[in-house]
């Protein structure tokens, strides 16, 4: 399969990735004792979490705005249905269509969030549940560039109450050996944040940024492998923590009911 992995796009294969990866992984996995019926996709990206999701799923469909990498996916998961597509709206699919809605790491990323969410509440069946991440920007370590906004975990309740019935905001957070390596992390950027003398990186466009941003960033996640690399390697997806009060999180994880 074609690769498009940056830090933004993080890989399983990279080495310096792994937590990063093992977070992102961490949805997928919890998800899976609720899985059932017709399960759509927002935001599929190269797939981490399909195998985990079709174990359980009647149907598994997806969508990606990446039309090769949808390609590949479809060749590699001949049972599975898969779109590409900018979203919103989700055009291909009808009212009341799917049980699940599954849309990991991709609001933060979408410009009309409100149509977004609308969208997903459109395709659900009634009754039905659409699962949510999204960073918790309070613990984000710097502006990401590629993000079009971030939320509180009261700010993506409060917007999600708009359109569905029932609202619970939980959170992925980190044990110990998590929380450790994100307080390297954090110190580490600290570091290189304190040559932007002008706060240039809240001044300037996300476009302008998103150059430096990726080689700053892969530049300091490989620093953190090689003065840790054992702590790097060891962490696991099982160290990464649902928990029910948001604010402490890594990421958000919005349970919406229809």
């Amino acid at each position: 399969m074609a690769k498009v992995f940056t830090t933004e796009i993080t890989s399983g294969d990279i080495p310096s990735d792994n937590p990063i990866h093992q977070r992102l992984l961490r949805p997928y996995v919890l998800i899976q004792d609720w899985i059932s019926g017709d399960v759509l996709e927002v935001g599929c990206g190269e797939g981490r979490g399909i195998d985990l999701i079709m174990q359980k799923a009647k149907s598994y469909t997806a969508i990606d705005k990446i039309e090769p990498v949808i390609q590949k996916l479809q060749t590699k998961y001949p049972a599975g249905k898969f779109l590409s597509g900018n979203i919103p709206p989700l055009y291909p699919f009808a009212d009341h269509s799917f049980d699940f809605v599954v849309s990991f790491q991709v609001i933060e990323h979408i410009q009309d969030d409100h149509l977004f969410l609308k969208e997903i509440h459109r395709v659900l069946k009634p009754g039905g549940t659409a699962w949510i991440t999204t960073p918790n920007r309070p613990l984000s370590l710097s502006r990401n560039p590629w993000h079009i906004r971030e939320y509180t975990g009261v700010e993506l309740a409060a917007l999600a109450k708009k359109y569905f019935t029932h609202v619970d905001m939980k959170g992925i957070a980190g044990n110990e050996k998590v929380m450790h390596y994100h307080e390297r992390n954090r110190k580490s950027v600290n570091k290189l944040m304190k040559w932007d003398v002008f706060n240039l990186q809240y001044k300037l466009p996300a476009a302008v940024l998103r150059v430096p941003y990726e080689w700053m960033n892969r530049l300091n996640r490989n620093k953190l492998q090689s003065q840790a690399d054992e702590l790097v390697a060891s962490i696991q997806h099982e160290d990464y923590l649902f928990i029910d009060n948001a604010a402490p999180a890594l990421d958000l994880f919005l349970i919406a009911r229809k």
